[in-house]
């Protein structure tokens, strides 16, 4: 398909600035109408998704007659949501019951374990699976900190090193950079931000460890206990994560996955998902809103891959900032897309057929927009989609979350945002040393 999709857009011209208008409309219904206008956004959001995602669709097919962009795009997306919601329904299969020890050091393991699982099985999933069981063994003395924490590596940094871990990445490996390119050029970004944070909240987790009252403290070193459910859920684990490199034939590789989903949601018993208080509302969510996403950037990518250079983009640092600054006040995985689109315009290359010869000639700005994409997106709740989903199922537990503005003000802007700052100055500044 990618061959008739260079045909078709060599002889049109480049789209109009309004064409653009859909898509700034749909990032700023995700930033602003969950804050505004939680109700309406909660009952509509679909509908917003479908109007603006028309819009975009209804232009490119019947004002600009390029009917195979839009089928390419629609591929694209249920390929995406596919493999969003099947890792999602075989993660929701698996409980783990843990009691005991909360020790700083204990937590510390526990997530970076959970950083490293995070690549297997997407920051969605790892996130859904692995949340309650922090909460739950933490429970004398969990802090908003340990949920904060807890976003900013399981739900998002971590995911870092494999198409599968951040759904930034994986749009990019539907436009053809290699699954274990990622792997390659970022594990040093992945390492020296996964070791900061984790070295950071160790030190704040012994102070509060310390400030507990001795019966908490005694609780909390008492013996660990683990128990796992729905381990049979493995198997369709390692079936979807296996279909990712089946690439031909068409829709085979979703095949498979739906195939993987369904046999997980028949095989786990009732009381592992109702232990896991598993719903599909979050997936029903993700669909729609990037339904809307995918159609409205149809046009909104050629338009910033045609006028790339106005935008002023020169440089792998200019390239980590500006993805990452619009990752943490958006949604990472459209702003991803945006960026690499630019990127590609600025190369003079088509990102729907030129993937392998920007890797070649521009691969630290792939680095960039990638780690800048990831990273950034626990800036904000907004930033990701865990975000917002492990903040509900704490508050639901009961634990006190800092709110919108607190979580940026007391949390990401003086702890994650120098970390983000010192991975920008050692892996894409003049003065790198990596």
């Amino acid at each position: 398909m990618n061959l008739f999709l260079a045909a078709s857009t060599l002889a049109l011209p480049p789209p109009p600035a309004f064409t653009l208008l859909p898509f700034a409309a749909m990032l700023l219904a995700i930033a602003l109408m969950p804050l505004l206008f939680k109700h309406h956004w909660e009952r509509f959001y679909h509908w917003w998704a479908v109007i603006l995602g028309s819009l975009s669709v209804g232009y490119t097919l019947f004002v600009r007659h390029d009917a195979v962009r839009v089928l390419h795009t629609a591929h694209e997306y249920v390929s995406f949501i596919v493999m969003i919601g099947s890792l999602f329904v075989v993660a929701g299969g698996i409980h783990i019951l843990v009691k005991g020890e909360a020790k700083p050091w204990m937590n510390v393991l526990f997530l970076a374990l959970a950083s490293i699982v995070s690549n297997l099985i997407g920051t969605t999933g790892a996130s859904m699976l692995l949340i309650r069981p922090w909460i739950r063994m933490n429970k004398y003395r969990v802090t908003g900190f340990h949920i904060v924490f807890f976003i900013f590596l399981v739900s998002n940094v971590s995911g870092c090193l494999t198409p599968i871990g951040d759904p930034p990445l994986f749009l990019g490996y539907l436009k053809g950079v290699p699954f274990w390119w990622v792997a390659q050029h970022c594990w040093q970004a992945w390492v020296v931000g996964v070791g900061l944070l984790l070295a950071i909240f160790l030190w704040i987790d012994t102070l509060n460890f310390r400030k507990a009252p001795e019966p908490v403290r005694a609780k909390e070193t008492a013996h660990e206990t683990w128990r796992f459910g729905g381990l049979r859920n493995g198997v369709f684990l390692g079936a979807i994560l296996g279909s990712i490199f089946v690439n031909d034939p068409p829709f085979l590789r979703e095949a498979i996955m739906v195939g993987a989903a369904l046999a997980s949601w028949a095989l786990t018993p009732k009381a592992i998902h109702e232990a896991n208080d598993f719903t599909l509302e979050p997936v029903k969510e993700v669909a729609w809103i990037f339904l809307g996403i995918f159609g409205t950037m149809i046009p909104a990518l050629e338009y910033l891959q045609a006028h790339a250079s106005s935008l002023g983009l020169h440089g792998e640092m200019q390239f980590y900032w500006a993805t990452g600054l619009l990752s943490g006040l958006l949604d990472n995985a459209p702003t991803y897309l945006a960026f690499l689109a630019a990127a590609f315009g600025l190369a003079g290359l088509d990102l729907n057929t030129a993937m392998p010869q920007f890797l070649a000639a521009h691969g630290p700005t792939l680095v960039a927009i990638s780690v800048g994409a990831v990273f950034f997106g626990a800036m904000t709740y907004i930033g990701n989609g865990p975000n917002f989903m492990v903040k509900a199922i704490a508050e639901r537990a009961k634990v006190q979350t800092p709110g919108f503005f607190g979580y940026i003000l007391c949390y990401a802007l003086p702890i994650l945002l120098p970390v983000c700052f010192l991975i920008g100055i050692l892996f894409f500044s003049r003065w790198r040393l990596f």
